[in-house]
């Protein structure tokens, strides 16, 4: 089995691509014959190459708290090659075939030559060129997979076209679109929560649940990459894929098993409810921010129209708030609430269930205005947090409540078990040809169709982006459309 990592000498292979395969090897996961090749057009020599990568590995280890063993090192490092190639190029990616199967191991000449992953850690725009040189070349057999990052497109319409250029060569089971946010051990733990617990999947419908929100929120500015991000903003950059993702495991029906169809067949319906956002509701369930100068952390930073390279007149979106629904029995009427972005107060994710109040209170309203709420913290520490109202010990006799929590934290419950990167989940799953955490096709049309509809709204009715305060919780008009349904953002009063 190899492993063609296309994009070799990039940010994305240095930084979590060869790390997770690091750790995966460490771990004993990886089959005794996989080798790990990066390709890209310049010259590098081999020492190098495995310099650049054992940074990566080391600075990876290092967040853990963990120092590189030089029996480890060794073991991985048989495994990796760089080779010099023009992936768009047939005549050049011959040469690297040759170079990597030697004669005498070479297969009939119109067959791949064994189990083979590529992964395209390049732009989109080269997705076909490079495909269409596999294919050329024989290395787009049938025992071929590829893996494709985001972003898929910047719409339906082009999301659709390069994935007709990837299906012109490869068919559908050999294609992983990956989102790495699907690869979190929290993500995961999701679906055991609610499918193997028989006390919550009862009470997981509008009969029980007020609202549900979902934050991915970032302490980071645009990071040198202002000219990317400003031709997609949080709604394509996040919302399209990351939060949409968890909103799909959130309220999902029960797959018939786990098998990965099944899975993905329960998501693609939750997409396909969800209530369409047109001009008119787009004024009231949306709002639309960037951030200004401001601090974090106690250090000033600068706003996005001030960050290096900037554009003085954008108006592209770095905060994005919605209310939104899903149109079938399980969540009529319950408002899921979406927020992300960037240079706010604190980083995490989280899935956050408000559940109703008790229907009746014995104990006075005052003591009774705290729900039950579950919490499902993604990052940076896994955790679940069960928010129950409790009695305050002592002999008061108007028994005095209070909201308590009961906290999971996996790495204090499963401290002999370390979480695995999403990285090396995900990859581990192209190696064992696993798609559950992929998206399908059809996914990423369903999920395109939404967000252009918003995009569309926010064209027609003219929505302007409001200015926020860097190290604030975005626009006062997100507070203010919870606000007006009587609800508020979890962790602001």
């Amino acid at each position: 089995m190899l492993v063609l990592i296309v994009g070799g000498e990039g940010d994305l292979a240095y930084r979590k691509l060869y790390p997770a395969l690091f750790e995966l090897d460490r771990g004993g996961h990886l089959p005794a014959p996989l080798r790990v090749v990066g390709i890209a057009r310049h010259e590098v020599t081999q020492d190098e190459f495995a310099e650049r990568v054992q940074r990566g590995v080391v600075a990876d280890l290092a967040e853990a708290g963990t120092e590189l063993k030089t029996s480890d090192w060794k073991r991985f490092a048989a495994r990796l090659t760089y080779a010099a190639a023009d992936a768009t190029c047939a005549t050049s990616m011959q040469e690297l075939k040759q170079q990597l199967f030697p004669a005498d191991s070479q297969p009939p000449a119109n067959t791949a030559p064994e189990e083979l992953i590529v992964y395209l850690a390049i732009p989109p725009n080269i997705f076909a060129p490079v495909c269409k040189t596999l294919d050329a070349v024989n290395l787009a057999g049938p025992t071929t997979r590829i893996v494709v990052e985001k972003p898929l497109g910047d719409d339906r319409a082009s999301f659709l076209e390069i994935n007709r250029q990837l299906t012109a060569v490869f068919n559908e089971s050999q294609i992983y679109r990956i989102d790495h946010y699907l690869g979190k051990e929290a993500v995961q733990n999701l679906l055991a929560l609610r499918f193997a617990n028989a006390m919550f999947e009862p009470l997981w419908n509008q009969k029980y649940i007020d609202h549900v929100q979902i934050t991915v929120a970032e302490t980071v500015g645009a990071q040198g990459r202002w000219a990317f991000y400003d031709a997609a903003g949080a709604l394509r950059d996040m919302i399209q894929n990351h939060l949409l993702q968890l909103l799909c495991l959130t309220a999902m029906e029960p797959p018939a098993t786990m098998q990965a169809d099944d899975v993905r067949d329960e998501k693609l319906k939750v997409l396909r409810c969800l209530k369409p956002m047109d001009a008119s509701k787009v004024r009231r369930q949306s709002v639309r921010g960037q951030y200004a100068a401001g601090a974090i952390a106690g250090q000033p930073v600068a706003g996005y129209l001030q960050e290096p390279d900037a554009g003085p007149t954008s108006t592209t979106e770095t905060f994005v708030a919605l209310k939104t629904e899903i149109d079938n029995w399980r969540w009529a009427g319950v408002p899921f609430y979406l927020r992300t972005g960037k240079r706010l107060p604190m980083r995490f994710s989280e899935i956050f269930i408000q559940f109703k109040e008790v229907p009746h209170s014995i104990f006075g309203r005052a003591e009774a205005d705290a729900p039950n709420s579950l919490k499902i913290r993604l990052q940076p520490d896994d955790s679940i947090q069960l928010n129950l109202m409790n009695k305050v010990p002592g002999l008061d006799t108007r028994l005095p409540l209070q909201s308590v929590a009961l906290d999971l934290s996996f790495s204090e419950v499963f401290h002999d078990h370390l979480s695995a990167d999403a990285y090396e989940r995900l990859l581990l799953d192209v190696i064992r040809a696993n798609p559950t955490l992929f998206m399908r096709t059809d996914e990423v049309e369903a999920a395109w169709t939404w967000v252009d509809g918003i995009r569309a709204g926010w064209q027609t009715s003219g929505q302007r982006v409001s200015a926020y305060s860097a190290g604030t919780w975005g626009p006062s008009e997100a507070i203010g459309m919870l606000a007006k349904d009587d609800r508020h953002w979890d962790g602001i009063d």
